[in-house]
């Protein structure tokens, strides 16, 4: 057996409210507010690649102490380097990755998640054996740039029923509102961008963002 068909580490079944934002000092405020999962999107700018390396080492720190479980967006080797707990993967990300760039990333012990928008997506991440996969865009959302239209809820069940025995991380315009019938579709998880980052008070979304997803899984 060869390295490539190891399935990476896994993660909790459920990652609970998994927040997505863009620097270290965001990571540093929602694990200081409880956060189970965070994930740095961290944009570089500039190709600044020291500031993106200091960005990921900070981040990587903020967790430290907290329960948060720490994920880096794109930039698996300085997810590496600086010991984070693991890394998401876009497509395009995948595209890149050459073959012993995967048995690298296998190699570290890094969790990996993946995002999914298709059929074809799912299935592509699921051959991986990765940690977890992100299903989405589930409602419209401005937060990126999308390729595909929203899927809706009726698509989410389906695609969660399509990664029977992966945990599932349903993202794109999850919100207090809709938490609950996002996670009636069997989703173990949800993941929050605008939610957090553009409340007036970040930490009391965090709280009733979990005490809804409590209530829902009860």
């Amino acid at each position: 057996m060869t390295l490539s068909t190891h399935a990476f580490p896994s993660c909790p079944a459920s990652l609970g409210v998994y927040a997505v934002v863009p620097t270290a000092d965001w990571v540093r405020r929602t694990a200081d507010a409880g956060i189970e999962t965070v994930q740095l999107r961290y944009k570089m700018q500039d190709g600044d690649r020291a500031k993106l390396e200091a960005q990921v080492r900070e981040a990587v720190q903020a967790v430290q102490g907290s329960r948060a479980l720490l994920f880096i967006n794109d930039h698996w080797r300085e997810a590496v380097a600086a010991g984070a707990y693991g890394v998401h993967l876009g497509q395009e990300d995948l595209d890149a990755l050459s073959p012993a760039d995967l048995d690298a990333l296998r190699a570290s012990g890094l969790r990996l998640g993946v995002s999914t928008h298709s059929d074809a997506e799912l299935q592509r991440a699921l051959a991986l054996k990765p940690s977890y996969v992100a299903i989405g865009a589930v409602f419209p959302t401005t937060t990126k740039p999308m390729k595909s239209a929203p899927q809706g809820l009726d698509e989410l069940a389906r695609y969660v029923r399509m990664a029977a025995g992966f945990p599932t991380v349903a993202i794109g315009g999850v919100n207090l509102e809709n938490m609950r019938e996002v996670l009636n579709t069997g989703a173990s998880s949800v993941a929050v961008v605008r939610a957090i980052t553009e409340a007036a008070d970040p930490a009391a979304a965090i709280a009733a963002l979990q005490k809804e997803f409590a209530a829902a899984r009860t």
